[in-house]
């Protein structure tokens, strides 16, 4: 199979050679003949799985008839990376069909993106806020747009857009073909999708499973001990590109500047950066100046770096989906890659559910002489496994643990888990 099959344009078909895809991908293969017939379409999958040129070539394909010099497809995304990440992958694909794209987002200048869209390009890629800063002031026209894609929709819910999206939606026309993409489903993005989408199709690949190039490892140990542990493991495995992801922001930052005072290549990117930090950051990444990237889910949605060896959990996510998308940075392209996940005793019950995913338990393993703090009770089964039993001297008895742990386990289960684990 190949993509000679799909009858693209002969100007796309030439891109596709020189871009070097040879085989579409299971997205692309179930996605592309839809939309290749103007239908609406709901695509679910991991990523790293080909999403972006599974909706850029069917719009590429659909632009190239007449007119030009006309805002004709809008491709919404949820940051700023992912929005020059699709717009270079446009940009790679649209080769000698005179198409031209421009990416649209904040933290830089307005001036210069108004001068590119006057100049008249047929794909805009936005953020939704810079992209109402332009409807208001006037200074992008939406009327002639015949397809609308929202791209990474669920991190657009994550990070507050919906509102921005249903009130860009009143600016283009309703008779328009339509696509929504997203790794995960919650009920919100559903909602969303069902008001967007016209008569659909549901195109899902296998969005909750990771994938089989995949290892996956548990490191059992205290909250306190992370930035130790995380240290000793960079420096006795062969870890070439690793992504480490932390659940906030000023965790992020901190946990980069102390690798790097410990003599490490390593930089952050997270959402307190200005622009040009950002760009600095994710450039010295797929350069190879830093080997080493931590960063938070939502700054990590516009990483699209091939050969990530190692992904970390420094904080485990709340969900089995966002397990699933940040290991899948690792293990592309049928590239062997491993998953690192430092657990405390409060991550039991989500560590059970993301094995019930997987079928299969997360191998534990342990460094050899490293104190792992406190040790966890084994009242957590989804956790307790061997090693990481040290710093246990002038303890309390078993009993008397046990006792205080399982308390401290309901009550925090209950505040905490078990809503994130049912998501």
């Amino acid at each position: 199979m190949n993509f000679e099959q799909f009858n693209f344009h002969p100007a796309i078909t030439t891109t596709i050679k020189k871009a070097g895809y040879a085989v579409p991908t299971p997205i692309q293969v179930q996605s592309i003949p839809h939309l290749l017939q103007g239908k609406d379409l709901l695509g679910l999958a991991q990523t790293g799985t080909g999403k972006t040129a599974a909706f850029v070539l069917p719009t590429l394909q659909r632009l190239q008839q007449n007119p030009r010099k006309k805002t004709r497809a809008l491709i919404l995304t949820p940051t700023r990376e992912l929005a020059e990440q699709i717009h270079e992958n446009i940009t790679l694909l649209t080769g000698k069909t005179g198409l031209r794209s421009c990416s649209i987002y904040g933290g830089v200048s307005k001036i210069g993106q108004i001068k590119k869209m006057n100049s008249g390009v047929e794909i805009v890629v936005a953020c939704p806020g810079r992209l109402l800063d332009h409807i208001n002031s006037k200074t992008i026209d939406l009327k002639n747009i015949e397809v609308l894609i929202l791209d990474e929709a669920d991190q657009m819910f994550d990070k507050g857009f919906l509102p921005d999206i249903r009130r860009i939606l009143k600016h283009i026309p309703k008779n328009r073909q339509s696509m929504v993409f997203s790794a995960t489903m919650p009920g919100e993005i559903r909602h969303l999708a069902e008001d967007i989408l016209s008569d659909h199709v549901t195109v899902q690949v296998d969005h909750e499973k990771p994938a089989a190039t995949i290892s996956h490892v548990l490191f059992q140990v205290t909250q306190s001990r992370k930035t130790a542990l995380l240290k000793n493991i960079l420096q006795g495995k062969d870890m070439a590109t690793t992504l480490v992801f932390t659940r906030t922001k000023h965790k992020a930052k901190n946990l980069a500047r102390q690798l790097e005072k410990a003599g490490f290549r390593a930089t952050s990117l997270q959402g307190n950066m200005s622009q040009n930090q950002r760009k600095l950051a994710m450039e010295g990444f797929k350069t190879g100046k830093f080997n080493i990237l931590v960063a938070t889910d939502i700054a990590a949605r516009g990483i699209d770096v091939s050969g990530i060896s190692h992904v970390v959990n420094y904080d485990i996510p709340d969900t089995v989906e966002a397990y699933t998308h940040r290991t899948g940075r690792t293990g592309r392209a049928e590239k062997k890659g491993e998953a690192f996940s430092f657990v405390t005793s409060e991550d039991g019950k989500i560590i059970q559910v993301v094995e019930r995913t997987l079928g299969q338990k997360i191998r534990r393993e342990t460094v050899a002489d490293f104190d792992y703090g406190q040790d966890i009770p084994s009242s957590h089964p989804g956790v307790h496994g061997k090693g990481g039993r040290k710093g246990n001297a002038g303890r309390k008895p078993a009993s008397v643990r046990q006792r205080k742990s399982k308390s401290r386990q309901r009550s925090s289960f209950g505040r905490t888990r078990s809503t994130a684990v049912n998501k």
